[in-house]
């Protein structure tokens, strides 16, 4: 079997499984605490912060971790909100956001901006939604769907970045608030809110350090510990991993009636998706999987895969058997070869 949903999560990073291991037996303790294996603990958990703080160019101070990124970008929305309720509660974000900030800007007013048939929002609609009592805007990265790459944004208001596609694959673009998910980048399930120094932002939850639950110390290490790997490789898998996909891309839409969609050059390097008219996705995913792919299909931030894509209809492009193919650095040249000799014999026999 060959795993082309990076996308969702990866595997841990070789480094990452080392140090995840090691920190079993040395890092067990309560940082918190004064005796000496805690102290050890810290020193660990400090080295671990500083370490991927460096990575997503902020302080250490400026870092805050939760259990998973949908905690850390439904957090960042709340606290926003409550943090600045004196100014207002309007909250402007792009069409195509992860559903957890679409639930958390929906708890008060807001305005959603749309997005072109690439998945790309209009720079002058985003600016102007902004009003004079909005107190937090909100434009991903990159899409989680389509890969497309968002332009940066310049507005009088702090602005969140759910970055959990693009950390360690792309440059990030200018941020106040940083959400991303260790998952992504061959950590475990770890997510991380990062708020620069003088954005106002207050815990929605009752807990010291921002997130309730404590720390699993292990899990920080291995993330710190994948983040600086993935980091270092970004350049070489960037350059190996971009014509991987635009052989996907080329040979998806050799395919009659199979649409590819997100913008084709301002992309992430590792993410395609395209809908294949006549075939339901689930069928798409299922015969794949019996081909030895496993592939994705529906919304990526939602429980069921026979949900459409959110992300998709607000490009309006089809929804109907949507395929969404990323790679990760465990997948060859020859695993997308095979890939692209199937994906034509698969569609055929699936529509006959």
């Amino acid at each position: 079997m060959v795993s082309f949903d990076a996308a969702s999560g990866l595997p841990l990073h070789p480094l990452a499984r080392e140090a995840w291991l090691a920190a079993l037996d040395d890092g067990w303790a309560d940082p918190a605490r004064l005796y000496g294996s805690a102290r050890r603990a810290r020193q660990l958990l400090d080295g671990a912060l500083a370490s991927m703080a460096a990575q997503l160019g902020c302080r250490v101070d400026e870092l805050h971790l939760s259990p998973n990124g949908t905690q850390a970008l439904y957090g960042a929305v709340r606290g926003v909100r409550a943090a600045r309720a004196r100014v207002g509660s309007h909250v402007v974000h792009s069409a195509i956001e992860h559903s957890a900030v679409l639930h958390a800007c929906g708890e008060g007013p807001a305005t959603s901006v749309p997005v072109d048939l690439l998945g790309r929002v209009s720079l002058d609609a985003f600016e102007a939604a902004v009003q004079p009592d909005t107190v937090l805007a909100c434009l991903i990265a990159a899409s989680h769907e389509v890969g497309t790459v968002q332009p940066r944004v310049e507005v009088p208001v702090p602005v969140l970045v759910d970055a959990a596609q693009a950390i360690g694959r792309t440059p990030l673009p200018s941020w106040d608030l940083l959400a991303g998910s260790a998952r992504k980048w061959g950590g475990p399930s770890l997510g991380l809110l990062a708020v620069r120094t003088g954005v106002r932002w207050v815990s929605p939850w009752p807990e010291e350090g921002g997130f309730p639950g404590s720390l699993d110390l292990p899990a920080v290490l291995a993330a710190a510990v994948a983040l600086e790997a993935v980091s270092l490789e970004r350049v070489a898998e960037d350059a190996r991993l971009r014509p991987l996909v635009g052989r996907i891309r080329a040979a998806a839409g050799a395919i009659e009636d199979v649409e590819v969609v997100g913008d084709p050059d301002e992309r992430l390097p590792h993410l395609v998706t395209f809908s294949v008219l006549y075939v339901d996705g689930e069928s798409l995913v299922m015969a794949l999987d019996a081909e030895g792919f496993e592939v994705s299909s529906g919304s990526s931030c939602t429980s069921s895969v026979l949900e459409p894509s959110h992300v998709l209809v607000a490009m309006g492009v089809s929804t109907h058997g949507s395929v969404r193919v990323s790679l990760s650095r465990w997948v060859t040249e020859d695993d997308v070869d095979r890939f692209c000799q199937v994906l034509p014999q698969v569609v055929a026999r699936l529509r006959g």
